[in-house]
């Protein structure tokens, strides 16, 4: 006898990264779709949680995270952003930025609340207000050029609207606010008192020159925000599933940690402890963008004649090209040909909005080893001819 249940997402399926990895495995690809490194992680840090299992330190922690790596948090915000944070009261240590996304959203949102989202957008996002009753409203970000449209995130603004969600950097523009634009941001969040969820899991992975504004530098932005992090993003270990949620409302936080007192209550203890030492070292975090902007710059280099154009990045895993010199097949179609005749997986960044998007424009993941883009350059080589 079957069980019937009515679902809270009717529409979802299989992640389009599920979707592209499983795909690329089939057909033998290389897979540049999908966002994590294939070059190896810190030694030392691997060392240091070994060290901290052969210590003993493998049961629970307190459930708001190991008191010495949010001390740890705490001095690197006040190196980083000049502001004062306290481990207490406004860190919670999470099991990735994921779960701090989710968790922050099912805290916060309530039936009939109205969430604005920038498209093309992390694909978590819209899923997990869905699931808390509320409604998504869409702004789209210019696809020629990555800037946002502020005088339609205002006017998207009603009496239910509660919550914001920018991610800075962007995934999957590879897109990096400028001060300008996270002042219209603060603006537009305060003078109509929302709250602001800011995915800043891509904080370090800035190319030089650039800069990245975070929520966490503007004291009065900060009392109507959440922000989310991932160590797993800054040290090359998204296996690790590691991250933590910053926020000077006390309220708000009060009400994020009831909700993460019962879903996970406690984070992996060992890795915890190695972290609490390895990030009062600024040199690993402090390269890591320039080691990326290396790489982004090589497989633009590598596709230069490939008919593809890449389009305007300035930090994070991720750029976009244009295929449309190329063909004027839909994005998904492209992509799985990429796959099926040529070897290389990406992702089509039509699966980063909520209604069909067509802007002829493909996502490839640069975070590889140099064998890894020279691999899939030489693939995509006769793309041109």
């Amino acid at each position: 006898m079957s069980i019937f249940i009515s679902s809270k997402l009717p529409h979802a399926g299989a992640t389009i990264f599920t979707t592209i990895s499983s795909l690329a495995v089939q057909h033998q690809a290389i897979n540049l779709g999908q966002g994590f490194p294939d070059y190896p992680m810190s030694t030392e840090l691997v060392n240091l949680v070994n060290q901290a299992m052969q210590q003993g330190h493998n049961q629970y922690t307190h459930a708001n995270g190991l008191p010495a790596l949010r001390q740890a948090l705490v001095h690197k915000i006040q190196l980083l952003y000049g502001q004062p944070y306290h481990e207490a009261d406004h860190i919670t240590v999470t099991p990735g930025g994921t779960y701090g996304i989710y968790t922050t959203i099912t805290a916060c949102i309530q039936p009939k609340d109205e969430v604005i989202i920038l498209e093309p957008a992390y694909d978590c996002y819209a899923p997990a207000v869905e699931l808390c009753g509320g409604s998504v409203k869409r702004v789209a970000i210019n696809p020629s050029n990555w800037t946002i449209d502020f005088a339609a995130i205002e006017t998207s603004i009603t009496p239910a609207t509660k919550m914001l969600i920018i991610n800075n950097p962007h995934n999957p523009s590879g897109k990096v606010f400028t001060k300008e634009e996270l002042d219209e941001v603060e603006r537009i969040v305060l003078s109509h008192n929302l709250i602001l969820l800011a995915d800043e899991v891509y904080e370090h992975l800035v190319f030089p020159g650039q800069q990245h504004h975070s929520v966490l530098g503007r004291p009065a932005l900060a009392q109507n925000s959440m922000v989310c992090f991932s160590l797993g993003k800054t040290y090359n270990c998204t296996g690790w599933k590691l991250g933590y949620v910053v926020s000077k409302n006390e309220q708000l936080m009060t009400e994020f940690r009831k909700v993460h007192q019962f879903n996970c209550f406690s984070v992996n203890t060992p890795l915890q402890v190695a972290f609490s030492q390895y990030v009062q070292q600024p040199q690993p975090y402090l390269e890591i963008g320039g080691i990326l902007h290396q790489k982004q710059q090589l497989l633009q280099q590598l596709l230069s004649h490939t008919g593809l154009e890449p389009m305007p990045c300035q930090g994070g895993y991720f750029q976009t090209y244009s295929y449309k010199k190329l063909s004027d097949a839909s994005e998904m179609d492209f992509v799985t040909q990429l796959i099926t005749q040529y070897g290389v997986a990406a992702i089509p960044v039509s699966a980063f909005y909520g209604e069909p998007t067509e802007n002829g424009l493909i996502r490839f993941c640069f975070a590889k080893k140099t064998s890894t883009l020279e691999a899939a350059a030489e693939r995509l080589k006769k793309l041109g001819n």
